[in-house]
């Protein structure tokens, strides 16, 4: 015989909440959830996506073993 009582509860309707306001509903074990990224601020989605690189990665990988490109 299967283990009776081993799941966790499953609650239908769990609030998602991003900066204490209501998202959406999903099914989850836990009541309510809190959210620090989703769609509508997330870099990817918003076009926000800011890359930084003032080195390039060969500069950075030469300088970081001490190689010497300018060799003749």
């Amino acid at each position: 015989m299967p283990k009776s009582d081993i799941h966790p509860n499953w609650f239908k309707s769990t609030p998602v909440f991003y900066d204490g306001k209501p998202i959406c509903l999903i099914g989850s074990t836990k009541k309510e959830l809190q959210v620090d990224i989703w769609l509508a601020n997330h870099p990817f989605y918003t076009n926000s996506q800011v890359m930084i690189d003032s080195e390039g990665r060969v500069e950075k990988f030469m300088k970081k073993y001490r190689l010497n490109t300018n060799e003749e």
